[in-house]
């Protein structure tokens, strides 16, 4: 180990924003998702042709799997600037109007988190969407009187964790509606390869199959894992990353062969020790797990649900027996077999 050089010695200098750099800048740097990809690059097509921005896009599915990259591929194909917000930050109507009277012709505002724009902000979406108009209302009571904006045409791009809990009014102003999905683990070994080319890290195969095993289907994971690696085999001065070294990283994270997390773990141990094995309902269990309800909705459920460790049900949260096997416990099911 002492005779190896540091990574810091030939890794290129990094980005202040590391996560900006991984970003893929062209459509053959974003791995997966290709049926989306064909469907968008057909719409920007169309739109090249026409000289007109690109029709509204909803993007949903799962955090970390590429909805902002899809967004900001499709300002840098159309060649006009994006605009990124969230929903929670649009507060009020003026916030809105704000954003979108800046907005140059054929721009692209982003919006992610569009499942938490209040109904207010919805309503003044529509008009903007459909005939590019801004209504806005000066004063209060009989007094009262609208100003109609004319907006240039921009194009809308909305991303969400939980598309269920979008207007359907919303939902049906959008032209391109798509859901991303989970990664195989082929796709997931290609962006390591990549990112860690970027970090101009010297990865062995070993190393990356694991890291591809525990990255939960989620390229944003994928990459959070390979800094800490990155990190861990930087500190100790190596110069190669294989097998052994990775699996120390995640040992210190406390991620196992799965990709569990000590919090996936704990809503698991929750739901089977304090609520043998469930039903409970999301807000019991948000509150015995110490934990946020849309933390464990949107962040750890899904992946949870993909192993088949929890089912929901009409009374709510069920562990399965795969779940007790995982965390080395004997199912209700087990023990009942044993006694007959």
């Amino acid at each position: 180990m002492s005779n190896e050089t540091p990574l810091a010695q030939k890794r290129v200098a990094d980005d202040p924003n590391l996560d900006l750099t991984l970003r893929p800048q062209r459509w053959d740097e974003y791995i997966g998702q290709d049926l989306t990809k064909r469907n968008l690059q057909i719409l920007i097509g169309a739109a090249q042709k026409r000289g007109e921005p690109v029709e509204h896009i909803l993007l949903s599915g799962p955090a970390g799997l590429g909805k902002t990259s899809l967004a900001n591929l499709i300002a840098r194909e159309m060649n006009t600037n994006i605009r990124v917000t969230s929903g929670p930050a649009i507060e009020r109507v003026g916030d809105l109007a704000s954003i979108l009277t800046n907005l140059l012709p054929k721009d692209v505002l982003f919006i992610d988190e569009a499942h938490r724009l209040n109904k207010m902000i919805e309503e003044v979406l529509y008009p903007a969407m459909e005939s590019r108009t801004l209504d806005i209302v000066i004063g209060k009571g009989p007094s009262a009187r609208t100003i109609q904006l004319e907006l240039p045409p921009f194009t809308l791009i909305a991303a969400t964790t939980r598309a269920g809990l979008l207007s359907s009014p919303l939902r049906s102003r959008f032209a391109g509606v798509f859901r991303l999905d989970f990664y195989d683990n082929d796709s997931i070994e290609k962006i390591i390869k990549r990112s860690a080319n970027i970090l101009s890290l010297n990865l062995e195969p070993d190393a990356i199959g694991l890291l591809a095993q525990v990255s939960r289907s989620t390229p944003r994971v994928a990459n959070r894992l390979l800094k800490r690696v990155r990190d861990y085999a930087e500190v100790h001065g190596f110069k190669n990353i294989n097998h052994d070294i990775t699996l120390k990283t995640l040992g210190l994270l406390e991620i196992d062969s799965l990709g569990l997390e000590p919090m996936d773990r704990k809503i698991l141990q929750t739901i089977i020790e304090k609520f043998s094995g469930g039903p409970v309902g999301l807000q019991s269990l948000a509150a015995a797990s110490s934990d946020e309800e849309d933390t464990i909705e949107e962040v750890y459920e899904p992946y949870l649900l993909r192993l088949g460790f929890v089912e929901r049900t009409p009374r709510g949260r069920v562990a399965t027996e795969r779940a007790y096997k995982h965390l080395g416990l004997r199912s209700p099911v087990s023990q009942k077999t044993l006694l007959t």
